[in-house]
């Protein structure tokens, strides 16, 4: 009885298995008894629509067994916007520089035998004396060698190049099949202000020629920019974008620049240039075919390897070695908190003969509320930043030079770009931070040995950059005591004044009255209609 029972539960186990496999297979076959469902069938094909006569076909509608991505619809047929013409150059001219001035006296600029044309507008301008930098620069220049030149700003720079420039391309004629739209002489510069200084200086130096200066720049529109290479350019000067945009439109080529001018060369790094100014550099003829000329305030390690790659065998041009600053400016500090600055900048202002001053800042804000409240104090002032449209920017600087402002306020950007005669005082409202901006800052003001006044201002946030300044410059700081009455600030005597920049319509003054409020809620916790959501507890 045992052994039978064995048995039966090992023909259990054994067959257990089987058998379960055999019932899953049947219940995946089985339709489902328990929902009630059907098994699904299959819908058949519809039968395509016979098309009637005079019926148009509906749109969506596919023939049956053609793929999708045949009966795409072709794609609609765009009108081309109109390009402007390409220019159609023709042949340059010669250069026509006969002028029968005779000097009255001599000076030494009629001791460098130049062009008759050229030194008469040399005398209309006044230059009779050559400053430190053209001393030594003029016999590399005039030889036709290239050179890189180290000088502090107010030398002389600008003049040293253009002249040289002038020089030759009246004197030398011109690569044989010059057009009208290739220039001899390209200057590039970093920025829009620098570039129209150096454009209004070679325009007087060219009075007495039939040579068209041509200058480029941001913020200024291309179709205006775009005519003059239609009749001619000699000298083109641009920062090194505009130059680029207009060079890739084929309105100009450099194959027949007899002379490139780098100015601010250190300044090209700083702002992120090198990239564009080595496109346009190796587009130049080769450096054997050309005469090169750079021009910085420091010659750094990576200004010189610039000079070494595209140049040939600049001579190296230090001009009042060991003289950073100039000697006829008078520097000093005054240590003030933050809210101070403003109450003494209006006490020196009032106190001090300033006819034409400067005050740089290191942010935009800090300059729009800066020259708003100076303007709410009596002071014409003008402000130049990035806010500010170019036409109004230009606008002011013109009035800045003829006096009507008094005061300007500027970032570093424009303090390389500013060449203005008789700045009197310039203010460093903050401190910068770069030493080398300091020297570029306060060289606004004592121009070709001129008399110069430079204040700063070493408040808690910027009275760090102090003996990195001292260091560079190498020299201390004279420090000047702050008197309690030189910080009292008065009631405003225009309150509705405004500065020019900050207007109505100007960009900068636009962005800050319509200023949008933050959505999601405000400063007293409600919501975008200003209602609380939450009932307030009594």
């Amino acid at each position: 009885m045992i052994s039978s029972l064995v048995k039966k539960i090992k023909s259990a186990f054994s067959s257990e298995p089987q058998n379960t496999k055999e019932e899953a297979k049947k219940e995946a076959v089985k339709p489902t008894q328990n929902t009630g469902d059907k098994p699904k069938r299959k819908r058949p094909p519809r039968k395509p629509r016979q098309k009637k006569d005079g019926e148009s076909k509906p749109q969506g509608s596919k023939p049956q067994g053609q793929k999708q991505h045949e009966n795409k619809r072709p794609p609609a047929k765009r009108t081309p916007r109109p390009q402007p013409e390409r220019i159609k150059p023709t042949l340059a001219g010669p250069i026509e520089a006969h002028d029968d001035w005779v000097a009255d006296k001599e000076t030494e600029f009629t001791a460098l035998g130049l062009p008759n044309a050229l030194l008469h507008a040399i005398d209309d301008l006044g230059y009779t004396e050559l400053s430190a930098v053209q001393k030594i620069a003029f016999p590399i220049t005039m030889s036709g060698k290239d050179i890189a030149g180290q000088g502090r700003t107010g030398t002389g720079k600008t003049a040293t190049f253009l002249i040289t420039a002038l020089k030759k391309i009246i004197e030398t004629p011109a690569k044989e099949g010059r057009k009208t739209n290739q220039p001899r002489v390209l200057v590039i510069a970093p920025t829009r202000e620098l570039v129209i200084q150096i454009a209004n200086d070679a325009t007087k130096l060219t009075k007495y020629t039939n040579i068209n200066v041509h200058a480029v720049f941001g913020g200024v529109d291309y179709e205006k920019q775009q005519r003059p290479f239609e009749t001619g350019v000699e000298i083109l000067i641009g920062t090194p974008g505009r130059l680029i945009d207009f060079h890739k439109k084929h309105c100009y080529d450099l194959k027949a620049v007899d002379v490139m001018v780098l100015d601010e060369a250190d300044r090209m790094f700083d702002l992120g240039f090198i990239k564009d100014l080595r496109f346009l550099l190796n587009r130049l003829p080769k450096y054997d075919e050309r005469q090169s000329l750079m021009f910085s305030a420091t010659l750094s390690h990576r200004v010189m390897e610039l000079a070494y790659d595209h140049m040939n065998n600049p001579e190296k041009v230090q001009a009042e070695a060991g003289d950073i600053t100039a000697a006829s400016i008078v520097e000093s500090m005054y240590h003030t908190a933050m809210d101070e600055k403003l109450p003494l900048l209006i006490h020196l202002l009032k106190s001090m003969d300033v006819q034409r001053g400067m005050v740089f800042i290191n942010e935009k804000r800090t300059g729009e509320k800066l020259a708003r409240n100076l303007a709410k104090y009596g002071f014409k002032v003008g402000i130049i930043s990035g806010d500010v449209q170019q036409r109004k920017r230009m606008k002011i600087l013109e009035m800045f030079t003829k006096g009507e402002l008094k005061l300007l306020i500027a970032t570093d950007v424009a303090s390389r770009g500013i060449h203005v005669d008789d700045v009197t005082h310039v203010f460093n409202y903050d401190l910068p931070e770069d030493a080398e901006s300091y020297v570029h800052r306060i060289g606004r003001t004592g121009r070709a040995g001129a008399d110069g006044v430079a204040i700063s201002f070493a408040c808690e946030r910027y009275c760090f950059e102090v003996p990195a300044i001292e260091a560079y410059i190498k020299k201390s700081i004279p420090v000047k005591e702050i008197k309690p009455d030189m910080i009292e600030l008065g009631e405003p005597t225009d309150p509705t004044a405004k500065a020019e920049g900050l207007k109505a319509g100007d960009a900068a003054e636009k962005r800050h009255d319509n200023r949008k409020p933050r959505q999601g809620g405000n400063r007293n916790g409600g919501n975008r209609s200003g209602q609380n959501r939450r009932p307030t507890r009594k």
